[in-house]
Parts: structure tokens; C-alpha cells; sequence
């Protein structure tokens, strides 16, 4: 949503003018707006400011009917941040009032959000049984007085018939809750009936929350065509009406559709999505980490699969050696193996929900059990089997095996198994509908274990017991007794677990039931021990299942039926968890995500017979807690908290039907919301998924509709990576252009080059971010592109066509890089394009028939030696035998044979020049392949392999292959180890007869003296340009001994790394000589010394030195503190070179008390005040579009403005700076007077940051400083005239300062990738 949203600034002129006459009614009913229009924009915070300020107006001003709108919407504000104590004190507090002015329409709207929020509280904690019933109660109440409504409306109001849709939603949702999905299936249809009856329009909002909880009903039922069918939907509608979260929940829907069937591909792709939704949303933090956590389980699942495939290729081996060892005493041996891989491939499908395989292995493992006639085996076979079955809901079949399982174990007289078996039979009873016979069964478990004397199984059949009473029969008496039981037999388990005897189970019937304090034990109660061998559930088959906090995990949650008997040691034997079915999508019928399981188990507690019992309070987002005191403040003594007042809070109604402050208005702000039942909050915009017809296309989030020529493309921010820059979004087009042509068309290898972007007739400015591309364009239409010619791309073409034949796919992101307009044909560059042996196979194939290339990069791929060995035939017909090969294979999976492909191709010899494949495992076996290149490639001038996991003898090679008419140049060893000084010495003296030579890298090896001394000797007799010795430990003297050497002749060093070298400050004391030697280097790394803050008054009269041409320079984590950090930027105002600083990690949090620091923006703006008014008139507007987002790009419409002007367009007075800090916290930014001694440093050093006019990439990262001490430096760096537009991006502890177009963190270039 555009920031300077029009609808917000009409609410807020409206409430201005209400506020100027005195019109309390009306300034009350704008706060209320403006309020809504925030909460809907996801910005929960800043809204619930707006709401309160309508509270205070409302309490103290008007009478008490018009609190109804103020409390609704503060405490559906707090429910949504999950602060349950205050929306159940604001949604009570409606109740009440709704009941003394006789309103049953605002009754229906409060007892609706109370179920709803007793219902978030039971999802957020499902052992807290009397939010359930709470939930329960007021669903029931919410629905009879919707129908009372729809029979009987009130004059001038709707007909209630959405109200009495979403009261069926509701119902079903909780059904859906309890796991009795047929009867929550019944009560949803019914409620799509109602919408097709009543012909509720197709994109209703009430449409969408019915087909978003039958898309998870279908789920769990396992009806995947189905469950599709409602999850798309549901999107389709919010994506029409706007419904951001919803869209995003739909998504997150499908993804756990998708991982269900194994697609996990493609569920990670609808995480993306929801993903990209989410964070457009200001205040669904958790909402989006929930999403994160969901992409990693997805991923954790491909690996585990991964590791299925390769326990099945060893089950195989197994087999086929079980063929010739048949009656040997290999036998035995060999069948017991397979056992053990079996169990490993069980627990695997297991912990990834694929039930079929399961099902299969359980079956080879019941064959496998037979043969070694082991009846326990078999037992657990059996109980695998049926667990199978269960978890397909056969449960026919399941009763069946699980049956068989118990007479195996009875058979053998194994009570333990007999119990286990009996608890799994009553869940599948309980799955079915069975409660009655599942209570019989679980109850005969339990008699079972207390006869075996197995504590822990005795608990979990009690808890089975105890979720039938509390939740199937509503037996809140039995379920007291029972919880009572429990609590007594976990402190017996703990103090005695080998008691003998279990008789004393039985008396614990017989003590008392009237223990008060039995209620506050229900938010500790999921804290029970697993069951020693046996983890069991008290819920159904179809339940997600529970987490187990001791164990990585694949997902949040842990399977609560392991259906086979365990040994506690196998029970921990498996180091992946299994994602619980439903559990991802339990976070899309909830908005809590702050949990972290959300498991299905039913662990025993008491129902309190008081609802208003207080509940343990939510952690409140940290922005919200700053505000929590004003708000007590703004709370009118007329509200009190009356213990015979049942409620609790929920959602804004629909804006239609909402309070009656909206009647009376002519202006509608925004859809307010979607009924007071619904489970998903409006935000998102629309996109409709038809290609040909675009009838309400609005530009969104996740996709930008662009026509070139009479072709319409969607381009997906998922398409454009980490890359989010406009002309990204042209190639993007152009390829997407090329693809939809006819293959006649494509023959031509013609592809359009994109010129000018136009937005309804209006040209659109070149901005890089895509982020500040969308605050240009909203609304409906799509994005018109003119053709200013066309280029011909040979490889594309090649490549498009090798990719049909082979029927593959073609890879968006290779085809990006292959349209780069800067680059020739020739130079092919495919770095990070996901491309693996298989799927590089086309572009393979378009080399071949490219023939030509100059420069090849595969880097940041997955590549193998097989792909060497097919570049090798690139290379070998391409008849090119002369002009220079850039080889760039870093980071990817090559191995040393890798480089017997180069060794084996003579084409190569008098080409390569660069060869860098570092980040590869080639260990010492590639010592003999490097000599040989080393020998033959006579170009080569360059070569790396850092991080090759290369030792001594390799560098020894090295060594011996060089020879004087070598034309090496460049070299790069770093961090590879174990190496001699003996083969580092023999190597460097070599080096120094080389002519050429000009830069090494030795990063991160430990060079002893002797060493250092080789490196004086090559730094004499050499033209040295860079040398690396980052963590080489050569301490100060060695550093001095190479200064000398380095600066004895006339050539000019253009890099140096020292860092992490033990320098301190009488290094520079020592090379005080050379200061103007040092003025030479253009990048200066001496970042992890100790330099402290007397080095930094040396390093300032470096950098004053007119003589200075320094472009970068790295001091991080030099304990240089705040005195030297604000010495070395206030030198920076005579320097007129340096560009880059990096000055993180150098101030101690002690030097300062965040608290105490008083400096604000305001003030570091106000000592720039002309450079604000020149900057603001070079870049052709007001400061106003200085502002700055959250992940650090300027945009014109940001949230966090730098300057605000006033809302009428006709207020010609000057706009009073205002800073907001980051955090949107309630700390008065204006209290300049303090006179703690560091503010004037402060001041000092946002003075010296707006001087140093030169500087373009400012990092101050890692240096604790707080929130309105950055917002101060940022102030100052954006109001001093730059060639440039400001940046900053400032995220936990990074605090990157910047201009348009410097990658503050070297996201668009990794650092390994940087080239000279």
C-alpha cells in the first residue's frame, strides 16, 4: 500500500478540522477512522495511538453508547497483538455496555469476538480447556443472536445474513479444533449453501474464511484435489477484495497442502509468497517468522528425503547380499541390519509425513521380523503398520493391526506393548466417532499399565482418559478427578521412578477434589515427560503432533502416537522431528504464531469454573510495551472490570455494519473489516490470475503487470532474488517477452531492449529499488514499457531452444544474467543461478554451439566434475586456439579431478589466463593438476584457491612448477592450512624471481619470522600492488619489518590487509616515516587490531594529509571507542578521497548510557539547516522525500518522515523538522537539555558525519549505538550535500549509512566476487 495514502490524509485533515471547532463527537469518530485505516495497513501500533486517543474523547466527553466503537477497536487491536489481558478488559467492557443500552447488534458483534478470542487463546495454549469452553459458549451465543437478527433486523440495518455465515465459520472452526473435521465439514458447507441460497456475491469476504477452513478440513481428510480447490479460492477472493493477511494465509494454506504430498518445492514457493505479503504488512513480525520457520522445514524435508534415498540404495545392497549369505551365519547379521534400516527409513517417512512409504516399510519390517522369529519385532511391526493406516484414515485397517499387535504382545505376555496398543486403539476409535468405545479402551489401558507398573504409560492413558471427558463427554467433575490423578503420578514419576507397585494409582481416586489452586496449573501442565519407549497421543489420529524440545527439529512439531513400542534409546535415536499434520497450517487459522508448537496432544488440566480467572498475560511486541504507561493513563476511571461480566475481545466488525460512528459518515476510509467472526485481516491488493482479461489489476506486493507491446507479463518479486533493481525488472521483461514469442520468432534471437516505464500516460522516474519503484505506481492497470530497439542475443536463443529439446524448463535467473546489456556475447556469467550437473545440461549444449567465449563464471553454483568434463568438450570444439579464458568456478562442488579436465585439454594451455575455484574441496590430491596447469597454461596470470582444504605439499608443487618465464601475477592461498613455513619460504623465493608478479594472498595462514623475512625480500625486489595478510599473526614487528620493505622503493602499494594482525599503537609510532607512503594506499584493511583510541589520532593525520588518496578504509572491531571513532570521521572533512569507512565494533557499551543520550535529529537537522534547503532543491522537491524504510531505501513515501509538512495543500509555513525513531516507540525525541557529558560527543560526531562530504558508505554497525543517537547521525549524513541520494539501512545491529547505488553490505556483489 502507497504510504501517502490518500484516504489517511483526508482522515487525518477531517480530524484536524473536528479537533479546531470543538466538535468532540466528530474529532472521536476520525481518531476511530484513522485508527481502522492504520490497523488495516498492518501498522497495529501507531493505530492503537489513534484508538486511544478516540477512547479519551469518547469516555470523558460523550455518553457511554459512544465507547461501543472505541472499545471494539482497541481490544481487537490488542488481539491481534496478542495481548489477551487487555482485549478481554476492552471486549468485556463492550459486552457490557451493549447490554445496558439494549443493542443486540453490538451484543452479537461482542459475544462474537469474545468466542474469537477465547478461541486464539486455546490455540495459543490447547491445554487451556476453559478458553474452549469460553469459546464455545459465546460462538453459541454470537450465533443465536445473529439469527435472531437475520429473522428480525433492525430498521435501517443490514439483514445480519453475513453475521449468521460467519457464526456457522466460527462453529466449524472450533469443530475443526476438536478434530471432529466431518461434523466441522457439515457446518461449513452449510455455510457456502447459505451464501449460494441468499446469492452472497463470489468475492465476499464471508465466502473466503468458508473455503479457507474447508481447505484445511479437506487437508486433514486427506482430499487433496479438493483441498485445493477451496485454498485457491479463498486467495482468488482476497486477492479481489484486497485482504492481504488472508492472501498470505492462504498461501501459507496451500504450502502445507503442497508439503503434505511431498511437493516441497513448491511448498517453499508458497511460503515465498505468503512470505512477500507478510512483510508488506508494518506489525506481522511473527506472522513472518512463522513463515521463515515454515521454509526451513521445507527445506529440512528435502534433506531428509534426500537421506531416504540414499538409506533405501543401502537397504537394496542389503538385500541382494542377504541372496548369497542364506544359510550362512551371515545371515542373521544381514537381516538385522536391514531391521536397523528399515527403523531409520520408518522414522524418516515418519518425521515427513510420507504415510505410503511408511505403510511399505512397516510391511518389509513385519516380513523381515518373521524371518529372524522375533515376536517382539513383529509386535512392532504390527503397531507401525497400524500407525500407518491411521495416519491415511483407514482406520478400519488400523484397528485391524493394531489388533494384531496386541495379541503378538499378549502371546509373549509383554504388558508394556498390550497397553501401548490398547492407547493407539482407543485413538483410532476416538478418530472415528467411537468416543464411548475409545474412554472403554483407554480406561483398559490403563488398567493394563498399572498392572505392568509403568508410571509413564499409566500417565498417558490418563491423559487420553482426560481429553475424552473434558473435551467429547464435557465432564468437568470427572476431568478434575482425573487431572488431580495425573499431577500426583508426574511427582511419583519424578521422586520414585522405581517405586514398585502400582496399587497406590488406585487411592489417589479417593483424595480430595477441592484443591483451589488446581486451575493456575493449566499453562504449565504441557511440561509432562515423554513416555519411557512410547510416545502416545490423547488426541485422534488425524491431530498434529506434538513437539519435542530436546530434538532438532524439521517443524515445530513432534509426532504425539509414535504407534510402535520404543525403548527410550531408540526413542531418541532419530535427530529430526516430523512436521505435525496441521501444524503449519494451524498458523493460518489463528493469527498467534508466537507459540512455539502448536501441537494437537490433550495434556491433562482443570477446567476453571470462573471464565473471568485472569490468564496468563501475553509478551506484548516490544514498541507496544513502551506505550503501555500513557495508556493507563488515557483510561477513563468509568471503565472498571466487573468479575459477573463474561467476554474477552475480538476483531472490528465489517466497516458496513460497524459501530454507529460510521452510519452518519459520507466518507468510506477503507474496507474497516470483514465481520467480526472472520479469522483473516484485510491489506492486500489485487491480482487477478487470468493472462488475457484484466478488469480490476492493481500493481501488488508480489507482482508488477508490465505490456510490452500487446503482450502482458507478470513479473513476481520471487523472480528478482536478493536483486530488487529496475533494470533486473527489465531483463526480467525482455526474457519473459522473448519466451511468449512464436518459435519462428525466436529463431532471430532478437530480444527487445527496454526503454522508458510509463503508469497511466505518465513517465516514471529511474529509480533503482523496484521498493521505491512501487511507491511511483498503485492502483489499477499495468505498467506500459516502450521498445527503444532490439539486441541479439545468440545464447539466449541457443540456450532457449536446447532447453525444448531436452524438455526442460528454462532457468529465469541464467537467462537474466545472459541478457546483461554490459557484457558481450563472449562473456558468459551465470554466477548463482542454482545450477546443478542435470539442469546445466542445456546451457552445455548452447555453448557448444556458441562456440566462442572469452570469460566464463559458474560460480555460486552446485557443479560437479561432471560439468568439467563436459566444459572440457565446450573448450576443445570451440576451435578457438588463442585470445584470452577467464575461468571463474568458485564456490560450487568440484573436486580434484576438476581440474585433470583442464590438465587434459590443450586447447586451454594457451588461453587461461584466470583461474579462480576457490571455495571447492580439492584437498592435496589437486597438487599434481595445479603443477601441470602451472607448467602448461603459460597465460595464466592469476590464479585462486583459497579455501581449498590444500596443506603443505600442495603449495610445495606450486612452488616447483614455477620458473622465471612464468607470467603469474596474481596469487591468492588464504585460509587453507596446514602450511610450513619451509614450502611458504621455497614458494616466496621463487615469487621474486618472477617479473610480473604483483599481488598475494595469504590470508588467515600463520607466517613465523623467518617467512616474514621472505616477504621483505619479495617486497624489495618486486613491483608488489596488493598484499593480504589478514590473521597471519605477524604482531607489530613484523608489520614494521614489511612497511620498510614495502615502502623502500618508488612503486606505490594500492592494497593492504593487516587486520587481525596484533598491531597496536606503536605501529604507527614506528612507521611515522612513512605517513606519506601510507597516503598512497587506495584500500587500507586494519580492521581486529588493537588499535585504541591513540592509533586513531595517527590514523587521523593520515587521512588529514593533503598528500591522502585513500578510497577505502576497514577499522573495525579496533577498540577504537567513542572519542577515536568521531577523531578518525572528523578528519574526513579536509579529505577529498576517502569513500568507504568502516568503523563497526569500536564503542563499548559503557562508554555511554543509552538512556541518558539526548541528542536528537531534530537538532543534528537544524545545525545543517542551509545543506537540507540545497539538498532538498538538488533533488527537485521537499526533504519530505528524504525518508528512509525499514530495510534501508529511500523512498518519497516512507513511513518515517524526516521532515513533515502540514496536510493542506494551501499552509504555506515552513515544515518543522520531526525525526521518528525507527522503533516507533513512545520516547519524547524533543528533551534536548540534558547535560550529560557524551552528548556534546554525540554532537560532535553528527557534525563531523555531515562534513565529510566525500564519503559515501558509512558503517557503524555492531556499536550498540541507541535508537535516536542513529536517527541523529543519519539526519546529518542526509542533509549534507552528496553526490547522491541518501540510504540507510539499519536493522538489529547493523547501521549502514549510504548513497544511491554503494551496496552497504555487498548484497549484490559478494565479497568473493569483487573484482580489481
Amino acid at each position: 500500500m502507497p504510504r501517502d495514502d490518500s484516504r489517511l490524509s483526508a482522515a487525518k485533515r477531517a480530524y484536524n478540522s473536528a479537533a479546531q471547532i470543538g466538535n468532540r463527537r466528530e474529532e472521536a469518530r476520525w481518531a476511530n477512522v484513522i485508527g481502522d485505516i492504520l490497523k488495516n495497513r498492518g501498522e497495529y501500533v501507531e493505530a492503537l495511538k489513534w484508538l486511544r486517543i478516540d477512547f479519551k474523547i469518547s469516555s470523558d466527553c460523550l455518553p457511554d453508547k459512544d465507547l461501543l466503537p472505541a472499545c471494539q477497536s482497541i481490544g481487537e487491536l490488542y488481539l491481534r497483538l496478542f495481548d489477551f489481558e487487555n482485549a478481554l478488559h476492552y471486549q468485556k467492557e463492550h459486552l457490557r455496555l451493549a447490554k445496558l443500552a439494549d443493542d443486540l447488534v453490538e451484543q452479537q458483534r461482542a459475544t462474537t469476538q469474545l468466542g474469537r478470542t477465547y478461541h486464539e487463546m486455546f490455540i495459543k495454549d490447547e491445554n487451556d480447556y476453559s478458553a474452549l469452553h469460553n469459546a464455545k459458549k459465546y460462538f453459541k451465543a454470537a450465533m443465536e443472536l445473529a439469527r435472531t437478527l437475520k429473522e428480525n433486523p433492525p430498521s435501517n440495518r443490514s439483514s445480519f445474513l453475513k453475521e449468521y455465515i460467519d457464526a456457522h465459520n466460527n462453529i466449524g472452526m472450533l469443530e475443526m479444533d476438536i478434530d471432529n473435521l466431518e461434523e466441522a465439514e457439515k457446518i461449513l458447507v452449510k455455510g457456502l449453501r447459505l451464501c449460494e441460497e441468499e446469492e452472497v456475491k463470489e468475492d465476499d469476504d464471508a465466502r473466503s474464511r468458508l473455503h479457507h477452513n474447508l481447505g484445511f478440513v479437506y487437508t486433514e481428510l486427506r482430499m487433496w484435489d479438493r483441498a485445493r480447490e477451496h485454498i485457491k479460492k479463498d486467495i482468488v477472493i482476497c486477492k479481489k477484495i484486497g485482504h492481504c493477511v488472508g492472501e498470505a494465509k492462504g498461501y501459507i494454506n496451500l504450502g502445507e497442502l503442497c508439503y503434505r504430498v511431498q511437493k516441497y518445492e513448491e511448498a517453499t514457493l508458497s511460503y515465498q509468497k505468503a512470505l512477500d505479503l507478510a512483510k508488506s504488512m508494518e506489525d506481522e513480525d511473527a506472522l513472518v517468522d512463522q513463515i521463515h520457520h515454515n521454509v526451513e522445514v521445507a527445506k529440512e524435508a528435502i534433506r531428509v528425503m534426500a537421506e531416504m534415498r540414499q538409506e533405501e540404495q543401502s537397504l537394496k545392497k542389503l538385500n541382494r547380499a542377504l541372496i548369497t549369505a542364506k544359510g550362512t551365519s551371515s545371515e542373521r547379521k544381514n537381516l538385522l541390519h536391514q531391521m536397523a534400516s528399515l527403523d531409520s527409513l520408518i522414522e524418516k517417512s515418519s518425521a515427513i509425513h510420507a504415510w505410503s512409504k511408511h505403510c511399505k516399510y512397516a510391511k518389509v519390517k513385519k516380513k523381515i521380523a518373521r524371518e529372524l522369529c522375533d515376536k517382539e519385532k513383529l509386535g512392532d511391526s504390527f503397531l507401525v503398520i497400524g500407525e500407518s493406516y491411521q495416519k491415511l484414515r483407514n482406520f478400519i485397517k488400523a484397528r485391524k493391526w493394531y489388533k494384531k499387535s496386541w495379541e503378538t504382545y499378549k502371546l509373549i505376555g509383554n504388558l508394556e506393548g498390550q497397553a501401548l496398543a490398547k492407547i493407539n486403539i482407543g485413538n483410532v476409535l476416538d478418530s472415528d466417532g467411537d468416543w464411548v468405545g475409545a474412554l472403554h479402551v483407554f480406561e483398559e489401558g490403563y488398567r493394563t499399565a498399572v498392572q505392568a507398573n509403568l508410571p509413564s504409560v499409566q500417565i498417558s492413558a490418563l491423559e487420553n482418559m482426560h481429553y475424552s471427558y473434558m473435551i467429547r463427554f464435557d465432564n468437568v467433575e470427572e476431568g478434575r478427578r482425573l487431572k488431580l490423578k495425573i499431577n500426583n503420578l508426574k511427582q511419583l514419576v519424578d521422586v520414585e521412578p522405581a517405586k514398585e507397585g502400582g496399587d497406590e494409582d488406585f487411592c489417589l481416586e479417593s483424595e480430595t477434589e477441592g484443591d483451589g489452586g488446581l486451575s493456575d496449573d493449566k499453562h504449565h501442565s504441557s511440561d509432562s515427560p515423554e513416555i519411557e519407549g512410547f510416545v502416545t497421543s490423547a488426541r485422534p489420529a488425524s491431530d498434529s503432533e506434538e513437539v519435542q524440545a530436546h530434538k532438532p527439529l524439521i517443524s515445530p512439531l513432534r509426532s504425539a502416537k509414535k504407534l510402535g513400542k520404543r525403548k527410550l534409546d531408540r526413542a531418541k535415536s532419530l535427530q529430526t522431528s516430523p512436521v505435525g499434520e496441521g501444524s503449519i497450517l494451524s498458523l493460518c487459522r489463528s493469527t498467534d504464531t508466537s507459540q512455539t508448537a502448536v501441537g494437537r496432544k490433550r495434556v491433562c488440566v482443570l477446567l476453571s469454573d470462573n471464565e473471568d480467572e485472569m490468564h496468563e498475560p501475553t509478551k506484548c511486541p516490544r514498541r507496544l510495551q513502551e506505550c503501555h504507561a500513557a495508556e493507563e493513563a488515557a483510561i477513563s476511571n468509568r471503565i472498571k472490570i466487573r468479575s459477573e461480566v463474561g467476554g474477552s475481545t475480538s476483531e472490528c466488525q465489517d466497516g458496513s455494519q460497524a459501530a454507529s460512528k460510521y452510519a452518519t459518515s459520507s466518507f468510506d476510509p477503507v474496507n474497516l473489516e470483514e465481520s467480526a467472526c472472520s479469522y483473516k485481516s484485510n491489506s492486500c491488493r489485487d491480482a487477478d490470475s487470468n493472462g488475457t482479461e484484466l478488469k480490476s489489476k492493481r500493481i501488488s506486493e508480489d507482482c508488477i503487470i508490465v505490456k510490452v507491446e500487446d503482450v502482458l507479463i507478470w513479473t513476481e518479486a520471487d523472480s528478482f532474488a536478493f536483486e530488487l533493481k529496475i533494470e533486473t525488472l527489465k531483463a526480467y521483461v525482455a526474457c519473459s517477452y522473448y519466451l511468449q514469442l512464436p518459435p519462428e520468432r525466436r529463431l532471430s534471437g532478437l530480444l527487445p531492449v527496454i526503454g522508458q516505464l510509463q503508469y497511466k500516460g505518465k513517465a516514471l522516474p529511474l529509480v533503482e529499488s523496484v521498493e521505491i519503484f512501487r511507491n511511483h505506481v498503485g492502483g489499477d492497470g499495468w505498467i506500459e514499457v516502450s521498445v527503444s530497439g532490439w539486441v541479439h542475443k545468440r545464447l539466449i536463443m541457443l540456450y532457449v531452444d536446447c532447453c525444448n529439446r531436452l524438455s526442460e524448463t528454462p532457468n529465469m535467473k541464467l537467462l537474466i544474467k545472459l541478457y546483461n546489456l554490459e557484457v558481450s556475447e563472449d562473456e558468459v556469467v551465470v554466477s548463482g543461478c542454482e545450477l546443478q550437473d542435470m539442469s546445466i545440461v542445456p546451457l552445455i549444449d548452447a555453448l557448444l554451439a556458441h562456440k566462442t567465449i572469452s570469460m566464463l563464471d559458474l560460480s555460486h553454483n552446485m557443479l560437479g566434475n561432471g560439468t568439467m568434463e563436459k566444459l572440457k568438450e565446450v573448450f576443445a570444439s570451440s576451435g578457438q586456439n588463442y585470445g584470452g579464458l577467464v575461468l571463474d568456478l568458485h564456490q560450487n562442488l568440484f573436486g580434484a579431478t576438476a581440474l585433470f579436465q583442464i590438465c587434459e585439454c590443450p586447447v586451454l594451455f594457451g588461453r587461461l589466463e584466470v583461474l579462480n575455484i576457490s571455495g571447492n574441496r580439492l584437498t592435496d590430491a589437486c597438487g599434481t593438476y595445479l603443477s601441470t596447469i602451472l607448467e602448461k597454461c603459460r597465460a595464466l596470470y592469476s590464479l585462486n584457491v583459497e579455501r581449498c582444504s590444500i596443506t603443505t605439499r600442495t603449495i610445495q608443487k606450486i612452488a616447483d612448477a614455477l620458473d622465471a618465464e612464468s607470467a603469474l601475477s596474481q596469487l591468492s592461498l588464504g585460509y587453507n592450512s596446514p602450511i610450513s613455513g619451509n614450502s611458504l619460504d621455497s614458494l616466496l623465493g621463487k615469487l621474486a624471481t618472477l617479473g610480473s608478479f604483483s599481488d598475494l594472498n595469504l590470508n588467515g595462514i600463520k607466517l613465523n619470522k623467518h617467512t616474514v623475512e621472505k616477504l621483505c625480500e619479495i617486497a624489495r625486489s618486486t613491483c608488489l600492488s596488493g598484499l593480504m595478510l589478514g590473521a597471519t599473526n605477524i604482531g607489530c614487528d613484523g608489520a614494521f619489518q614489511l612497511t620498510e620493505s614495502l615502502f623502500h622503493g618508488s612503486h606505490d602499494l594500492v592494497k593492504l590487509n593487516l587486520s587481525s594482525c596484533g598491531l597496536t599503537p606503536q605501529y604507527f609510532d614506528r612507521t611515522k616515516n612513512h605517513v606519506s607512503s601510507f597516503s598512497t594506499i587506495l584500500e587500507l584493511n586494519l580492521s581486529g587490531n588493537p588499535l585504541m583510541p591513540e592509533g586513531s589520532s595517527k590514523l587521523a593525520s593520515i587521512l588529514t594529509s593533503p598528500q591522502c588518496c585513500t578510497k577505502v578504509l576497514v577499522l573495525q572491531k579496533c577498540h577504537l571507542g567513542l572519542i577515536g571513532v568521531k577523531q578518525i570521521i572528523m578528519a574526513l572533512e579536509v579529505n577529498n578521497s576517502l569513500e568507504e569507512l568502516n568503523l563497526a565494533g569500536n564503542i563499548e557499551p559503557e562508554e555511554y548510557q543509552a538512556d541518558e543520550l539526548n541528542i536528537t535529529s531534530k537538532e543534528s537537522m537544524r545545525a545543517f539547516g542551509q545543506d537540507c534547503t540545497l539538498q532538498s532543491d538538488l533533488h527537485g522537491g521537499t526533504l519530505k522525500g528524504v525518508t528512509s524504510d525499514r530495510d534501508g531505501q529511500i523512498g518519497g513515501d516512507a513511513e518515517c518522515h524526516l521532515l513533515e509538512v502540514a496536510d493542506s495543500d494551501d499552509d504555506t509555513l515552513r515544515a518543522e523538522p520531526e525525526v521518528h525513531g525507527q522503533d516507533y516507540s513512545c520516547i519524547d525525541s524533543r528533551k534536548v537539555d540534558s547535560q550529560h557529558p557524551d552528548d556534546q560527543t554525540i554532537r560532535e560526531l553528527s557534525t563531523a558525519v555531515g562534513k565529510a562530504k566525500q564519503l559515501q558508505l558509512l558503517d557503524l554497525s555492531d556499536n550498540g549505538l541507541p535508537p535516536n543517537v542513529v536517527d541523529a547521525l543519519y539526519a546529518a549524513w542526509s542533509c549534507s550535500p552528496r553526490a547522491g541520494l541518501p540510504h540507510r539501512h539499519i536493522k538489529d545491529q547493523s547501521v549502514h549509512f549510504s548513497l544511491e547505488g554503494k551496496d552497504c553490505c555487498g548484497v549484490r556483489v559478494r565479497p568473493c566476487c569483487r573484482r580489481d
